[in-house]
């Protein structure tokens, strides 16, 4: 029955259509809050303090976070196959610095850009092969890499920063149509991560390997490759982010982004996306990124310590993973 239903998740030919606010509401429910929640704040602090909505403001919310959104768009997915990548903070870092030492060195920008991608992708095979064939837990693998990346990262460059950037490398300062690029980067990568992973068998078997890897196997499923290929994308999605977050400023910092892993693994999971694996999408990864930077404004304009931000993620993190358990026991 379990190897059954696997197969329906991939064909999506399991039950009759449901209504259409029906299908909404049960797999975008998460989604809708995070934007219920976003709205609130917007208003409520607004009507307090006007300056909130500002251009210049909106803009720090919205592009200058964009790369924790486009991050998270690659973890939601590995958390989705079951596993987690506590190494992403450390892996931006050492890629932000490469690139950086790239564009001042005088190579094309286009090297300065792809090398960052390339690098995360093949940084994130070896990760995902120790994974998915050597059979070692995610969080050991992760942990082992994050202490590698940053130990590296301080032994070679002892966090010097990196200036004099070429004009032609900041990407993330470009504004197409006069919107920012790192907002279009953003919402075009989120939807088509989305869209791939509702509408393409390989997109939807991640559901089913994280749901029940046993059950996956017995439909003719690899999850070995699965999960394999995820943690390659998620590589990618990284190599995508480290251009948002270098090109932004006219420096880079040769460190490790402080918090940057605990952040992305959050929006993954507070957007939705099932710390056990096997359901959540993207979509809510990405508005719940934005959400916690709507929140760290919110309380700097509001005279309150933007310290209370960690308070109030770990507190959303224990709420989520609370309703995931009370939502899953029924299934059991």
């Amino acid at each position: 029955m379990a190897a059954i239903q696997q197969s329906a998740v991939l064909t999506g030919k399991s039950r009759p259509p449901r209504p259409l606010l029906s299908r909404l509401v049960s797999d975008y429910g998460q989604e809708f809050v995070i934007i219920a929640a976003m709205l609130v704040l917007f208003v409520a602090v607004g009507l307090y303090n006007p300056r909130f909505l500002s251009t210049s403001n909106l803009n720090t919310i919205f592009s200058g976070n964009a790369y924790i959104a486009v991050a998270a768009i690659g973890m939601a997915m590995v958390i989705i196959t079951g596993h987690i990548d506590v190494s992403i903070g450390a892996l931006i870092g050492v890629l932000a610095t490469i690139s950086g030492t790239l564009a001042v060195s005088g190579y094309p920008v286009w090297v300065a850009w792809g090398a960052p991608v390339i690098l995360g992708m093949a940084v994130n095979f070896i990760v995902g092969w120790l994974v998915a064939y050597a059979r070692i837990p995610s969080i050991v693998v992760t942990l082992g890499m994050m202490s590698i990346l940053r130990g590296g990262l301080i032994s070679i460059t002892g966090g010097t920063w990196i200036s004099g950037l070429p004009k032609e490398f900041m990407i993330a300062q470009w504004k197409p149509f006069g919107l920012p690029f790192p907002i279009i980067a953003m919402v075009l990568l989120t939807v088509l991560a989305a869209w791939w992973m509702r509408n393409f068998p390989f997109g939807r078997s991640l559901y089913a390997v994280g749901g029940n890897p046993e059950a996956a196997r017995a439909t003719g499923l690899s999850a070995e490759r699965r999960v394999l290929a995820v943690f390659v994308i998620h590589g990618a999605f990284a190599g995508i982010a480290t251009i948002l977050f270098a090109t932004q400023l006219q420096v880079i910092q040769s460190t490790v982004p402080p918090n940057l892993e605990l952040t992305v693994i959050t929006a993954a999971v507070v957007g939705g996306v099932s710390i056990l694996g096997g359901s959540g999408t993207v979509i809510g990864s990405t508005l719940a990124a934005i959400l916690f930077a709507t929140i760290g404004s919110a309380l700097i304009f509001v005279n309150v310590s933007a310290y209370w931000l960690r308070a109030v993620i770990g507190g959303l993190i224990l709420i989520t993973v609370l309703a995931d358990m009370i939502r899953r026991r029924p299934a059991r």
